[in-house]
């Protein structure tokens, strides 16, 4: 009797040591929730030079004229990056995994952005732009895989929309507090605090994500269950399943589809990211305050599209509808109404020189049905291709949809040099570009 209570307290011993006695209900949830926190974090620390440019160009020596040119040229640098980070970091997340992929990337990119503050060029600020785009890339193709690791593919655009609301939720909370700290500190302060987020975020990360749900110490069995209730989800999890090149996945149709429609569809949100508050500035002549007032709220709908467009999927999902499916039937939605949403503004701009609200509410619209799109769009690596791919195909996604940006972010300061027309014009044409790329070059069939 005595030498059975001593193995049992032996073995509560080690379960306390090693946590392997610990268990938490819903961990996949508090992982989703940690990789949104990142995003969050993520559009924090990238938005704020958007926020900040047109009220400090004048400190670098450039003038009002030449502002937005500048400003396209930093972008430039910090998507060049961008581009080159989402491939080299998909290999990385593929081969180190996503525990250790993340963190090496937001302390790649604290570090980054803390490095701002000593900025006194444009020069140095391309060269910080740089080092913050190769950085900041690794969160795209990193919570696509760890989706693709934690969740089963009925809920995978839920998760992919609590992710997206993350990039949302960032530029929301980004406008109110890069203005307050900019008003309150200067930019060279600001830049150094936002730095501080990422680094705090690693901890709970480090603490919460111990490894992959089939060796997670506190997952519960029913949740294992969960996460790996069919074949293909248990192909994402094993080391078995074949790793392609980069030159063998793209001769697959699928690989092409989602590359094509994220060059399309990305420079749509990116042009409202980085010119939303130039734009209010000069179409409006909003001061900061007021920015920081108003350009949150095309995001806050954003967010909600995001988690709208996941919950549709994954219903139809249930419903017994294909996954690949239900991602297109969601895709064609967005694109709908962010169609109709642009056609509004070009239709109208000429007539919102006094009505700031009505330009804000069909940009919201528009962003909401992007958000809506984006998420069943990223999610699609991880239904057409299983275990140490979907990582690397995400990444290939979010490059060229990097080239798609850089190109509109080079015509933006061309096109808006006497009204902001051909700048919607734009994004009414791209979106059903997207659109038939997405819908008619994937296949239903998926690629192991």
């Amino acid at each position: 009797m005595q030498n059975q209570k001593a193995e049992i307290l032996s073995q509560q011993f080690q379960e306390s040591v090693t946590g392997t006695g610990r268990k938490v209900k819903g961990l996949r949830w508090y992982i989703i929730s940690l990789v949104a926190l990142a995003t969050v974090i993520n559009y924090i620390d990238r938005g704020a030079i958007n926020f900040m440019w047109p009220y400090i160009h004048k400190d670098f020596g450039i003038a009002e004229a030449d502002s937005k040119e500048a400003l396209a040229l930093i972008t430039t640098f910090f998507m060049i990056a961008y581009a080159i980070g989402q491939t080299i970091t998909g290999k990385m997340m593929d081969a180190i995994g996503t525990r250790m992929g993340m963190t090496v990337s937001i302390i790649g990119w604290s570090i980054s952005i803390a490095l701002h503050a000593l900025a006194r060029s444009v020069l140095s600020f391309n060269f910080f732009r740089f080092l913050l785009g190769l950085s900041e890339a690794g969160n795209w193709p990193g919570a696509t895989k760890s989706n693709a690791e934690w969740f089963p593919a009925k809920e995978r655009a839920i998760a992919q929309g609590i992710f997206g609301a993350g990039a949302s939720l960032g530029s929301v909370i980004a406008a109110p507090v890069i203005a307050t700290l900019f008003l309150a500190f200067g930019w060279k302060t600001t830049f150094a605090l936002i730095a501080i987020l990422g680094i705090v975020w690693i901890i709970p990360w480090l603490l919460i994500n111990k490894n992959t749900p089939d060796k997670h110490p506190w997952i519960t069995r029913e949740e294992q269950e969960h996460i790996l209730d069919c074949a293909t989800d248990k192909k994402t999890l094993t080391a078995d399943t074949q790793v392609y090149s980069w030159k063998q996945l793209l001769s697959f149709r699928n690989t092409w589809g989602i590359i094509t429609a994220r060059f399309f569809i990305d420079p749509v949100w990116w042009l409202f990211v980085t010119w939303l508050p130039t734009f209010l500035k000069e179409q409006f002549s909003f001061d900061m305050k007021q920015i920081g007032a108003f350009a949150w709220v095309p995001y806050l709908f954003a967010a909600i599209g995001g988690l709208a467009g996941g919950y549709f999927s994954s219903l139809l999902i249930k419903k017994g509808v294909g996954a690949a499916k239900a991602r297109k039937r969601a895709i064609t939605i967005g694109c709908s109404i962010m169609l109709v949403s642009l056609v509004a503004i070009v239709y109208y701009l000429p007539q919102l020189k006094d009505e700031p609200g009505v330009a804000i509410a069909l940009i919201s619209a528009t962003l909401f049905g992007f958000q809506f799109l984006i998420n069943n769009l990223q999610t699609l690596p991880a239904d057409y291709f299983h275990g140490r791919n979907v990582g690397t195909v995400a990444g290939m996604g979010g490059t060229a949809a990097v080239v798609g940006t850089l190109l509109t972010t080079w015509a933006v300061p061309v096109i808006t040099k006497t009204s902001y027309t051909a700048f919607f014009v734009l994004g009414a044409v791209l979106v059903p570009l997207a659109w038939l790329c997405g819908t008619f070059i994937t296949t239903k069939k998926s690629n192991h």
